[in-house]
């Protein structure tokens, strides 16, 4: 049976990776935008693969791992937004809403690692 984060990260996790698309196609052609691009496609696409593994999960210690590599992935999306606006090639502005999304879903990520934890003991 699903829970209330289940239901809410799974398509959260999809949407945020499909803004990430948007985004990095919409990046410039140059070296440093198509290499921070190619980054964060990477990890923002990973949140939501992840996620998906760690719902089929065998076990509460096997959730907890991978939750830890979504944690990871969501936090390295973050990172990549950073160098692009601290790097000029996207003003933060634009980014501000994919940045506060990647923090609810790290904060909903680190509740929920901290919940199976809890149970595990």
């Amino acid at each position: 049976m699903e829970n209330d984060t289940d239901v809410q990260l799974k398509p959260r996790t999809k949407k945020f990776g499909l803004r990430a698309i948007r985004l990095t196609e919409a990046l410039p052609k140059t070296p440093t935008g198509q290499v921070i691009g190619r980054q964060l496609l990477r990890s923002a696409l990973s949140v939501g693969a992840n996620y998906r593994a760690a719902c089929r999960a065998r076990s509460r210690a096997d959730f907890i791992s991978k939750m830890g590599i979504v944690e990871e992935e969501i936090d390295e999306s973050l990172y990549w937004m950073e160098m692009l606006a601290e790097a000029g090639v996207v003003k933060k502005e634009r980014l501000a809403a994919l940045m506060d999304e990647a923090d609810q879903i790290a904060a909903m990520v680190v509740a929920s690692i901290k919940t199976a934890r809890a149970k595990l003991r």
